[in-house]
């Protein structure tokens, strides 16, 4: 039971990381309480709500900023940031750098220049 629970939550959290998440929002959907849906985060997934939504946001954010399309203005918005600030500092302290230089840093390997 416990286990399905954290799968239908976080499958809402990981098609949707983009818009305006609230854990109260994933335990109606899944039919459950708010502190059902912490204690499941907790047990199951060794994580909480916001957590998981931040890695999953940081993760995507990694990912677009590697591929060198959009801004990093433009992956804040796609991975649900509304302030681009906001965005760099959780990056920083996500990923132990800022969003532009993660990007620099992945354009050079994957370009075959030496990694700063």
């Amino acid at each position: 039971m416990r286990r399905s629970l954290y799968e239908d939550a976080t499958r809402i959290v990981d098609d949707e990381y983009a818009a305006d998440l609230e854990l109260d929002e994933i335990a109606r959907r899944v039919a459950s309480s708010r502190r059902q849906i912490q204690r499941v985060f907790a047990e199951v997934g060794h994580t909480t709500f916001r957590e998981h939504l931040a890695r999953i946001r940081m993760d995507r954010a990694a990912e677009l900023l590697a591929s060198g399309g959009p801004t990093v203005r433009e992956v804040a918005h796609r991975v649900g940031y509304r302030q681009p600030a906001q965005f760099a500092k959780a990056f920083r302290r996500h990923r132990g750098q800022a969003p532009a230089a993660y990007r620099a840093e992945r354009m050079r390997a994957r370009n075959g220049g030496p990694p700063s």
